[in-house]
């Protein structure tokens, strides 16, 4: 999955805490909190025993994933 059409990004936390989750140009839907951030990666097909979020799959924006507040 090193492939960047199948990165993983996650947008800043908007005001109210979610953050916009997205696979190459499809968007997965708004987490808010790294639980959701999982579902979505399951949903689209990624292996759920094998993600870390430190991993390059996951582009974090405006904070990693202990960052859920503007």
């Amino acid at each position: 999955m090193e492939n960047a059409q199948h990165r993983v990004v996650i947008e800043p936390p908007a005001a109210g805490g979610e953050r916009r989750v997205r696979v190459g140009g499809e968007f997965l839907g708004l987490a808010t909190s790294t639980e959701d951030v999982l579902e979505f990666c399951r949903r689209a097909g990624l292996d759920f025993d094998d993600l870390r979020f430190d991993d390059e799959l996951f582009d974090w924006r405006g904070g990693g994933p202990d960052v859920w507040e503007r």
